[in-house]
């Protein structure tokens, strides 16, 4: 994927995108998806193996938008007000005090979000939402932007709690990155030998040139015919015998925001069909669930997904919109 040259901010897109090549080698991919979600206003869920640079995509991103950046791990024994804070009773005002927690940050890292007990887990969920915290009645709004990357391990299932649906559906994408190839590998070796690259990033990208940014990403024309495209897709999903729960119109609303910021990173002040069949496994798939014949058949949603997107004819978009 190219950014254009043109388009207001782009320049500045492609610094950070820079930067995380640098850090992240061979993973161009992962970067330009986490900065569409960001961009959307949205969250990333991270499921991959230990050891795969999780932690330093998202370090990386913080620092180059300059962004407060809290890591908050994840263990059996965490509590909810560990995230949001808690009132202390302060003997010398006679007043309880609001002590802010780690959730109070522009880049929050989740690390290992599936280790937790469900209630500390739902603590999130207006954060993620809402952009706010609720603690003893009073609520407080939160940093702008905010942006939470949450990682699980998909192979160690002991000790684990997996996310209900209610907190699936909170995040706008989920990916996984995989291993690099055999060239990144050694390139990222060498990179490693002189130092720490992450040492070197600088900042590009202040926090209120990435809120304008999303505002502009928001008016990012969207042809009807391609809004179609995505209500057809969840429509069938939500009919598909293989699938117990289909899509919501969360997700498709979470389908069409992630195409405005993916074309907007292109340079583009319109969506096309192949954005949004790009973007589609990565934001829906992880919001169905199979029915238990389809799990038994050792089914998979990306797969069920895929058959349903290539069901369904994509439309041939004449664009005529275009900037002033």
């Amino acid at each position: 994927m190219t950014i254009a040259n043109d388009r207001n901010g782009s320049a500045k897109l492609r610094c950070v995108l820079d930067n995380m090549k640098k850090v992240i080698i061979g993973k161009e991919e992962a970067a330009v998806l986490c900065l569409t979600a960001l961009l959307a206003k949205g969250h990333v869920l991270l499921e991959d193996v230990p050891g795969v640079g999780k932690t330093m995509l998202i370090r990386t991103l913080a620092r180059s938008i300059g962004g407060k950046f809290n890591r908050i791990q994840f263990t059996p024994d965490l509590l909810p007000s560990d995230i949001t804070g808690v009132s202390v009773y302060n003997p010398k005002s006679l007043e309880f005090e609001f002590h802010k927690g780690p959730i109070f940050g522009n880049v929050i890292l989740a690390d290992e979000i599936n280790r937790t007990s469900p209630k500390t887990q739902s603590s999130l969920l207006e954060a993620m939402e809402e952009g706010s915290v609720t603690v003893d009645g009073q609520t407080w709004r939160l940093q702008s932007p905010f942006f939470v990357m949450a990682t699980q391990n998909p192979i160690e299932h002991e000790g684990t709690y997996p996310l209900p649906e209610a907190q699936l559906d909170r995040f706008i994408l989920k990916l996984r990155m995989g291993y690099p190839d055999h060239d990144a590998e050694i390139v990222m070796l060498e990179n490693q030998s002189q130092g720490n690259p992450l040492a070197e990033i600088e900042t590009v990208l202040d926090a209120a040139d990435l809120v304008l940014m999303q505002h502009e990403a928001k008016e990012v024309h969207v042809e009807r015919s391609i809004l179609d495209l995505i209500v057809s897709w969840a429509q069938a999903t939500r009919n598909d015998p293989s699938i117990e729960l289909g899509i919501s119109p969360r997700g498709t609303l979470a389908l069409m925001n992630a195409a405005k910021a993916y074309a907007y990173i292109a340079g583009r002040d319109y969506v096309l069909p192949d954005d949004v069949k790009y973007l589609a496994p990565h934001v829906l798939s992880h919001r169905l669930i199979l029915a238990p014949e389809a799990r038994y058949a050792r089914k998979s949603a990306d797969e069920v997904l895929k058959g349903i997107i290539h069901s369904i004819d994509i439309p041939i978009v004449r664009n005529s919109y275009h900037e002033a």
